[in-house]
């Protein structure tokens, strides 16, 4: 780009944003980095456990740039695994988000993004949503006494290409139809949740991180049985089958977001479950070798 004089080229270095990102690798991160990076915005610390980083270690990493923003999207995401063993939850939630807090309170990093999860909001309670909850308000504790400002998202059942490293129930429906077996539905009939496609939660998370001090639930405002999602599955990939299992400990059996304060911001999902779902199964198909299966 060629720069007239020294001012234009000042007004788009204001603009950039230096960031830190933990969990860049996973679904969210991933897309996140590669929408951010598309804009101009620097990241000057990745951290992800793939990499041999483990927020629980952060204090270990050295900070060569000024950062604006850390955004902490490192999380243990199985709640039935947390349930079986709560220490899970502790220390990849709740000690992993405190240690964040610490390194950005001594480095002087103005603001967090803290994703903790919808879940948080429904009756059921369990060791992830406990330490979600924590660290919901240690974020909160951590703006009020050290001044540090927060954008907290909640997201609800995020899916899309890329959700492989701890996949959620769409892609692993997906992957289990392809090579023809059971898709699992935890419940009855009736069980629905609020998906969420991909780009569509990054174009709001891409708007919610220019607030501050302030929480958001992010879905479509629009629940779906999770017998149609497997229906739908099934009859695109044209293999695999339902069976109904025992439904979960401690999760809730029906999911339904108010998504009004988003859309106040002008968030508005575009992406509908039919196409989001003929999507995510392309990029399996294109990833992975089904065909001898």
């Amino acid at each position: 780009m060629i720069y007239r004089n020294n001012f234009y080229k000042e007004i788009l270095l204001i603009l950039i944003m230096n960031f830190i990102m933990t969990g860049h690798k996973g679904l969210i991160g991933s897309h996140l980095l590669e929408r951010l990076k598309e804009r101009g915005d620097k990241a000057v610390l990745l951290i992800n456990k793939e990499d041999g980083k483990n927020i629980i270690n952060i204090e270990d990493e050295r900070l060569d740039e000024c950062a604006d923003v850390m955004i902490h999207l490192a999380s243990f995401n199985k709640i039935n695994k947390t349930i079986e063993n709560p220490e899970l939850a502790f220390r990849n939630i709740a000690l992993g988000t405190f240690k964040v807090l610490e390194f950005c309170r001594e480095n002087k990093i103005p603001k967090i993004v803290y994703t903790s999860s919808s879940r948080i909001i429904e009756k059921e309670k369990n060791p992830y949503t406990a330490a979600k909850i924590f660290g919901e308000e240690l974020v909160k504790a951590y703006s009020q006494c050290y001044g540090i400002k927060y954008v907290i998202i909640r997201p609800s059942t995020v899916y899309g290409p890329r959700d492989t490293n701890t996949p959620r129930v769409i892609p692993i429906f997906i992957q289990n139809a392809l090579q023809d077996k059971e898709l699992k539905i935890y419940g009855d009939e009736n069980k629905t949740l609020d998906f969420t496609y991909v780009d569509d939660f990054i174009s709001g998370f891409l708007i919610a991180i220019e607030q501050n001090n302030k929480e958001y639930d992010f879905g479509t405002g629009k629940s779906v049985r999770l017998v149609d999602v497997a229906d739908l599955i099934i009859k695109n990939i044209g293999k695999g089958r339902k069976v109904f299992e025992r439904a979960e400990i401690a999760q809730p059996q029906n999911v339904e977001l108010d998504i009004s304060e988003m859309q106040k911001l002008g968030y508005n999902p575009k992406v509908s479950i039919e196409e989001g779902i003929a999507k995510t199964i392309d990029w399996f198909k294109r990833e992975f070798d089904y065909n001898n299966i």
